[in-house]
């Protein structure tokens, strides 16, 4: 499932408001939204150039909404101090959309299947966009949220309306048959799957 699939399949109708929150240089899903009639606002210091974003921090927002919901994909995980930024999400907007990582779930066979097919790609010509090493993918990333954190402080705002584990190293690897393949790998409780999608409702 696409994050676009998941976040289309739990808003209200449009046109309602939402904002997304982290939509990076490429705009995350804000454009997608607002080509199927939401009004929809992309944040990010780094945000495209358009009227659909503002180059901002959550914390430096100054539009109190109201939301209907706050979508953020692979966003959370950053953020710092993680507590009062999702007191203002739940402040603007009553549901929360999240794709996240659950990095720390990463263990020795699901990291040893990642660098080999990162190697085999990289030989190929496939030029993933991951890192080579897991080891010192950590070693750099040592001030992520883990999955319970995150979980927990989700949950501490929020009623969960839909949860769901799923793959997620092949948008590192982006080889060509690499979903399919860790998909099969996940059903046969071969890797991990380290993705995961979330529903709330506001407490």
């Amino acid at each position: 499932m696409e994050f676009l699939d998941f976040v289309l399949a739990h808003l209200p109708p449009p046109p309602a408001r939402v904002l997304e929150v982290g939509c990076g240089v490429d705009g995350g899903v804000t454009s997608a939204l607002a080509e199927r009639g939401y009004d929809a606002l992309g944040i990010d210091p780094r945000a495209p150039v358009g009227p659909r974003f503002r180059s901002t921090t959550l914390e430096e927002l100054d539009d109190s909404g109201p939301f209907d919901a706050v979508v953020a994909g692979r966003v959370l995980h950053h953020v710092d101090p993680l507590a009062p930024a999702l007191d203002k999400l739940a402040a603007l907007a009553p549901l929360i959309l999240v794709d996240e990582f659950a990095w720390n779930h990463m263990d020795d066979p699901t990291a040893d299947w990642y660098e080999g097919q990162h190697r085999m790609l990289a030989i190929a010509g496939h030029e993933p966009k991951g890192p080579s090493s897991i080891e010192h993918w950590r070693a750099a990333h040592a001030d992520l949220h883990p999955y319970e954190t995150l979980r927990a402080e989700l949950d501490a705002r929020y009623d969960e309306v839909a949860f769901e584990r799923l793959p997620y190293l092949h948008r590192w690897l982006r080889g060509p048959a690499t979903r399919a393949l860790e998909e099969a790998l996940i059903g046969a409780g071969a890797v991990r799957p380290l993705g995961w999608v979330y529903a709330g409702t506001r407490r």
